[in-house]
Order: C-alpha cells, then sequence, then structure tokens
C-alpha cells in the first residue's frame, strides 16, 4: 500500500509541474481548438503538432538567428553587387576566353 502512496505522490508532483509549467494549459488549448473545428482534419495529431508549436513563443537565439540572417543576407546581395560591378569592369580590361585573346 505504501508503494501505492508513493507512486500517487510522484504523479501528482508531475501533474503540478505540467501545470506550473503551462504544458496542461497549451495542450487544453489545442484539443479545445481541434473539438471546435467544424471541419475536423483527416490528421489529428498533425493538427495537434502544427498549433501546439504554433503557441509556443519563439526563443529569444532563434529571434537572434533570424536577424543575424537577414544581416548576412544583405552583406551578401552587396557583395553580389559588387562582385557584377568588378566583373564589368575586368572585362572593358581583359577579354573573355570565349572571345579569343590574341596570342
Amino acid at each position: 500500500m505504501a508503494h501505492y502512496r508513493a507512486s500517487e505522490s510522484k504523479r501528482e508532483q508531475f501533474r503540478r509541474y505540467l501545470e506550473k509549467s503551462g504544458v496542461l494549459d497549451a495542450i487544453t488549448s489545442v484539443l479545445v481548438t481541434l473539438y471546435e473545428e467544424n471541419d475536423k482534419p483527416n490528421n489529428a495529431l498533425d493538427f495537434i503538432k502544427l498549433h501546439l508549436g504554433a503557441s509556443a513563443p519563439e526563443p529569444a537565439d532563434a529571434v537572434a538567428l533570424r536577424m543575424e540572417l537577414a544581416d548576412l543576407q544583405q552583406k551578401c546581395n552587396l557583395l553580389m553587387e559588387e562582385n557584377k560591378e568588378l566583373r564589368n569592369r575586368l572585362m572593358q580590361y581583359e577579354p573573355s576566353p570565349e572571345e579569343g585573346a590574341p596570342e
């Protein structure tokens, strides 16, 4: 009987942990959304995965990575433009191999 109480206590601790961390609210919210859907999706599990992931706030490191990506894309575009400009200037002084340079 003592073993039963110990496992019940662990269950209660786990339930409080899930409640405190917001997991129960998030799951309940997604299940309510699924319940209220007029056109039920063919794959309920995919629906839950999609809506559960969408409800979580984006981690700070993901935001920082998105900002870094935008910055690097901008730098890449600038370098591509510079490269294009330098190639055009180079073509003024050196003919391309296809044109057949005089030997």
